[in-house]
């Protein structure tokens, strides 16, 4: 691992009209470089956004693995009627009833997006990007999913589309299984067993620790949002403590291995990303770099910038973020770059 040229390639990803600053985790066999530059520090916390989702995969398929729950249980058995009533009509059939745990986990559910499908040409991701910062509870994210039309019918073949509602309605879920709140859940079965003392679910608007996300080139000051994600996207941590969880992820301490197999059964979301069992993929396809192919990694991204990803090809872990919200792609792009020195 050549610290002094991933020094200087992280240096150069900063560009002060983008991307301000970095922090990042590499673990590679033994070896561990964890570090940060511009307006980033290794010890500052920040929003890991939608890597929150592996954190939920790791219970689900843990309380699979105990039997808890199975990832084939339809989602009626949990979650109360008035959250499944007509939760999903598609072309006037009532497909509610249809939904497993399974589905919601790799986003094969059809359920819309509640943060970013659009109704009256607005999601709430563009009102949140505009300065409108507001709060909102599960029922409103329910609500709001019903307002909006499925994609397709539960489990349709190679369909997938990426839903903030799945994980919503997964976390409650939890709650409900668990007999506690998530972020209760989290702190038992996740943060305290890992020794995570930086590490925790934002639902406090007040909590000052994580640093501001990036909008472009401003800061946006979103408390009330942020802290209403919850199990979709709600956790704040730090690059070395994810770095904890993504190695236990990937090793055995929450489900077996074993599971991977099933996990790993793609579907496109969005170019270049696939997602499985709640795990995501970025594959690009060869053409893209025909002399020398560039890995695939597998984990999960944040639409803050934030990333914890593992190269097997490479058997090399990447954790960190860009702090920034405006282009989804900064955050492979240094990850790219460092696999040659690794």
């Amino acid at each position: 691992m050549n610290k002094q040229k991933i020094e200087t390639l992280l240096k150069n990803s900063i560009d002060n009209r983008n991307i301000f600053g970095i922090s990042l985790c590499i673990s590679k066999d033994e070896a561990e470089y964890c570090d940060a530059f511009g307006n980033l520090s290794t010890d500052q916390p920040y929003f890991i956004a939608s890597v929150t989702k592996l954190y939920v995969t790791a219970i689900i398929l843990r309380w699979q693995s105990m039997g808890m729950l199975d990832v084939n249980d339809p989602i009626t058995k949990y979650l109360s009627e008035q959250v499944t009533e007509k939760l999903h009509l598609y072309k006037g059939t009532d497909y509610s009833k249809n939904i497993t745990i399974k589905h919601l986990l790799s986003q094969t559910s059809g359920l819309p997006d509640y943060f970013e499908d659009k109704a009256d040409g607005q999601s709430l991701l563009d009102h949140i990007r505009a300065g409108k910062d507001q709060a909102w509870t599960f029922e409103d994210t329910v609500c709001w999913t019903k307002q909006l039309k499925p994609h397709f019918a539960p489990g349709a073949k190679n369909k997938a589309h990426y839903s903030d509602s799945n994980f919503q309605l997964l976390g409650k879920i939890i709650e409900n299984i668990g007999k506690n709140t998530i972020d209760e859940i989290f702190n038992q079965l996740i943060f305290k067993p890992l020794n995570l003392k930086q590490t925790w679910l934002y639902v406090n608007p007040e909590d000052q620790r994580p640093v501001n996300i990036n909008y472009k080139t401003r800061e946006m000051n979103s408390p009330l949002a942020l802290s209403s994600f919850k199990a979709d996207g709600g956790i704040a941590s730090t690059a070395a403590e994810t770095m904890v969880f993504l190695k236990a992820f990937f090793t055995g301490y929450f489900f077996p291995q074993s599971y991977f197999d099933e996990m790993q059964h793609w579907n496109s979301v969005m170019f270049p990303l696939q997602y499985g069992m709640g795990i995501m993929r970025f594959k690009l396809p060869w053409f893209f770099s025909p002399f020398k192919p560039i890995p695939d990694f597998i984990g999960h991204s944040g639409l803050s910038g934030a990333f914890a990803f593992y190269a097997p090809q490479k058997k090399v872990y990447f954790t960190g973020t860009v702090n920034q919200l405006s282009n989804p792609g900064n955050s492979f792009r240094p990850m790219i770059r460092l696999l040659d020195h690794l």
